[in-house]
């Protein structure tokens, strides 16, 4: 536990871990790891993003709209363009962009907004527009993750589809990717215990 932390400093350092484990794994798996400048696909289809992703999101925005506003301003029409057309729809609260909690409501975002592209990502280019401070989603997506830190072997390892094939499954496991669960889990508790919960999606994190 990591109470009275300064969350924003510490989800600096998460980040600066996470871009190092990302170039160490790239490093690892050369041309077997797939992702580029323009390759899309991970950038299609909602998915939840916790409310330390929103703070980093928030904060990116804000220094956007002071160095970049032209460029926050078109982000935060694709998001209420996002919004707009899938807010009739949205398993949650639209009005605050909570997405919600019940089992009819996990259900409902199986299905939900699958092939909508992400707001951020500029469709002229094929770049994320807030790259650096995208959610951990972002981060991991591509690389093999290992998700139970605690197996040993390459069966609790997921990667992107596009991404090594043909490769073994021993050579996948020597990419694998370090992920700080437990840092990232204590940030968003700190959080929490400021009475900020719930998960939503990036859309709704990139307007103000």
């Amino acid at each position: 536990m990591l109470a009275g932390m300064d969350v924003r400093a510490a989800d600096g350092q998460l980040v600066q871990i996470m871009d190092a484990a990302l170039a160490h794994a790239a490093r690892l798996a050369g041309d077997w790891l797939a992702c580029r400048v323009g390759c899309t696909q991970c950038c299609y289809g909602a998915f939840a993003i916790n409310q330390l992703d929103v703070l980093r999101l928030r904060a990116g925005m804000q220094a956007m709209r002071d160095a970049q506003p032209a460029l926050a301003a078109e982000i935060e029409r694709r998001a209420r363009a996002w919004i707009g057309e899938h807010g009739p729809s949205f398993p949650g609260d639209p009005a605050t962009g909570r997405l919600g909690n019940s089992d009819a409501d996990r259900a409902r975002f199986e299905e939900f907004a699958n092939d909508a592209a992400c707001p951020a990502l500029d469709p002229a280019t094929g770049r994320c527009d807030v790259y650096e401070t995208r959610p951990m989603t972002c981060h991991v997506f591509g690389p093999p993750v290992r998700m139970d830190a605690g197996a040993a072997d390459g069966q609790a390892l997921a990667h992107c589809e596009l991404c090594f094939v043909g490769a073994t499954p021993a050579q996948v496991a020597e990419c694998a990717m370090t992920v700080p669960h437990q840092l990232e889990q204590d940030l968003i508790d700190e959080i929490e215990r400021d009475g900020v919960r719930g998960e939503t999606v990036v859309a709704f994190a990139l307007l103000p």
